[in-house]
C-alpha cells in the first residue's frame, strides 16, 4: 500500500539518501560526473534536516520511505521530488506531485513552480508545467548546475486526477504522463 506522510527531522537521512541515490541514478547524461558528485556531497546533518520544518512529506510503501517532496510557501515551490531507483517508473513520483498540488491549492496557491532538473522537464510539462527556457540553479551550498524553471496554475487538471465540480477526483489514465 502507498502512502504519503510527513516527514519528521527523524527522517532527514532517510530523505537525504533517497535524494542521493535518485541523483545518481537519474541525472546520468543530464550533468556530469563532477556535478552529481559535488551535488550529492555532504550529510544530512548539513542543512537537509531543516527542510524537514517546511511541508516536507515522504512517499511510503508498506511503511517504508521510497520518494520524497516538499511545498515551499513562501516562494509557491514545488522541489525535491525524488524516487528510489528501484520505485521508478511505476507513478510514485506522479503521486508526490499531486499530494504536494493538492496541498497547495488548499493552502490558498493559485500556482506553483519549480525548478525541473533537465532530465525531469518532459515529465513536468506532460504534467501541465510551462517553461522551456534554460537557466542556472543557485543552491544554498553555491552550486549551480543548469535547470528549467516551470510554472503550473493550479487551476488546471493534473496528471494524476480529474478534478470534478464540488471537489471529487476521479482516477485517470494517462499513460504519457509518467515519471
Amino acid at each position: 500500500m502507498f502512502e504519503i506522510r510527513r516527514a519528521t527531522h527523524s527522517d532527514a537521512q532517510t530523505a537525504f539518501d533517497i535524494r542521493l541515490q535518485a541523483i545518481r541514478h537519474q541525472c546520468i547524461g543530464a550533468y556530469t560526473t563532477e556535478q552529481m558528485l559535488a551535488w550529492t556531497a555532504g550529510a544530512a546533518k548539513d542543512g537537509y534536516s531543516d527542510l524537514m520544518d517546511k511541508h516536507f512529506y515522504l512517499g511510503c510503501i508498506q511503511g517504508e520511505p521510497v520518494a520524497t517532496g516538499m511545498l515551499d510557501l513562501e516562494r509557491s515551490e514545488i522541489g525535491a521530488i525524488f524516487v528510489l531507483p528501484s520505485f521508478m517508473q511505476r507513478g510514485i513520483g506522479l503521486r508526490v506531485l499531486d499530494y504536494l498540488e493538492s496541498l497547495a491549492r488548499d493552502l490558498g496557491l493559485r500556482e506553483v513552480n519549480l525548478d525541473a532538473t533537465l532530465n525531469a522537464a518532459d515529465f513536468y510539462r506532460r504534467c501541465g508545467f510551462v517553461g522551456d527556457k534554460p537557466a542556472i540553479y543557485h543552491s544554498p551550498s553555491g552550486l549551480q548546475l543548469a535547470c528549467v524553471p516551470m510554472v503550473k496554475g493550479l487551476d488546471r487538471i493534473d496528471c494524476f486526477t480529474d478534478r470534478r465540480p464540488g471537489g471529487a477526483r476521479a482516477a485517470r489514465n494517462i499513460p504519457d504522463c509518467h515519471d
